[in-house]
């Protein structure tokens, strides 16, 4: 399965395939419209305290990407569901949206690499 992963506000692309955003919360100034969500499991996301801690906790990327792995094992209705979603992505595969300005240490990459490994 290919997954991208794209900030929710760049342009939509015909090869995205099936864009699914992947934060707890909806992106602040951006229509529905205009993000062209086809999906939005927000049980997949990092829960609030642990985006909170990594938000007071820039550096320390790894904790955030363990911590994020333990949540995501703790949640396997949530991440089966993703699963089902990411099996219906089509041959251009899946595109995990996020909102986050900094494009190499965000919840989409970790879920990527998760979804990838487990």
């Amino acid at each position: 399965m290919k997954i991208t992963v794209k900030r929710v506000y760049d342009e939509p692309e015909p090869g995205d395939g099936k864009r699914i955003l992947v934060d707890r919360l909806w992106p602040r100034g951006l229509s529905k419209d205009k993000a062209q969500v086809d999906a939005w499991p927000k049980d997949v996301a990092p829960s609030d305290e642990l985006r909170k801690w990594y938000h007071q906790n820039l550096g320390q990327w790894e904790e955030f990407r363990k911590r994020y792995y333990a949540e995501l094992d703790g949640r396997p209705e949530a991440v089966g569901e993703l699963r089902k979603i990411l099996e219906s992505g089509g041959a251009d595969g899946v595109t995990f949206l996020y909102s986050s300005k900094d494009k190499e240490t965000n919840n989409a990459v970790v879920l990527k690499d998760y979804v990838s490994e487990v």
